[in-house]
Formats: structure tokens, C-alpha cells, sequence
């Protein structure tokens, strides 16, 4: 049974994580030909804080983006 965890930063809606979720057992089934029935995927959403790109946190990025930085 083939399990697939993906992190995610916070803030996409349900119809976005249910088309990834669909893409992702597409590709496993294909990819693994694992039986779609036994695939399990678990999404982790994470807040913007938790999460850092080159040194800074997305939150701090987003903040500098958007006063022009």
C-alpha cells in the first residue's frame, strides 16, 4: 500500500487539494501500478511562518514582496 506525503504551505482551498490528491494517485497507480484502492495520500499544510526559503521565513518574503522589497 503505497503512502505519499506531501507538505504544503497553508492556504489552498478543497477543490485544489482534491485535484492534487487525484493527480498524485493517478501518477501512482501508473507510475507504481500500485491498485488505486490502495493508495493513501496525506497532506500536511503548514503555516507560512513554518517554512523558510533562503533564510527567511514565506511569511517575512511575502511581507518584503509586498512593500516593494
Amino acid at each position: 500500500m503505497p503512502i505519499i506525503q506531501a507538505w504544503l504551505i497553508e492556504g489552498r482551498d478543497e477543490a485544489t487539494k482534491e485535484k492534487f490528491i487525484a493527480a498524485v494517485t493517478d501518477a501512482a497507480v501508473e507510475s507504481l501500478g500500485a491498485p488505486r484502492d490502495s493508495i493513501r495520500i496525506i497532506i500536511t499544510e503548514m503555516p507560512v511562518a513554518h517554512f523558510g526559503i533562503a533564510g527567511e521565513s514565506v511569511a517575512a518574503k511575502r511581507r518584503r514582496e509586498a512593500e516593494g522589497g
